[in-house]
């Protein structure tokens, strides 16, 4: 058997669907919405997020159907993750795709699921969910990106009310 884990003798292309699925550290950065500057084109995430993520366990509460309930929800692929500015410069699909290795906090790595929320890493305890908002500009959040600028929206995910 390989002690080397798939991650790092892998690439993304190679691994299987299970082991694709596996890389998500369950953070839920990707599941806030986003605003974009229309100068400049920069993206800004929100603290606000999409109506179906737990807020506690940061993950989808009906994952199985997401494009279906949000069809504007992005589905991360191979092709489309180069393109995607605004995927956190934790996410594992970026890490990898860069040559990179995992975080030390990431569950592959600890073995623990909830060693992402301790090390400050997850929007646990950071966010609210879209079903209490009304202006997202007023949610752009820093602690994750510089805040300021015209934001509009950008439709990864439908708009809270």
């Amino acid at each position: 058997m390989n002690s080397v884990p798939f991650w790092r003798r892998k690439r993304l292309n190679q691994m299987t669907r299970e082991e694709w699925e596996s890389l998500c550290d369950g953070c839920g950065k990707c599941c806030l919405h986003k605003l974009e500057d229309m100068d400049t084109g920069e993206i800004a995430m929100t603290d606000v997020a999409c109506g179906y993520l737990d807020l506690t366990t940061c993950r989808c509460t009906d994952y199985p159907n997401r494009q279906q309930n949000v069809p504007d929800c992005v589905k991360l692929t191979q092709k489309n993750l180069p393109t995607l500015r605004w995927l956190p410069d934790t996410c594992a699909y970026r890490l990898i795709h860069q040559g990179n290795d995992l975080p030390s906090w990431h569950y592959l790595v600890c073995g623990d699921r909830e060693e992402v929320h301790r090390a400050g890493q997850s929007v646990r305890g950071k966010s609210i969910s879209e079903n209490e908002v009304v202006d997202l500009e007023r949610h752009v959040t820093d602690w994750l990106n510089d805040a300021g600028g015209d934001w509009i929206y950008v439709p990864n995910q439908k708009d809270g009310g």
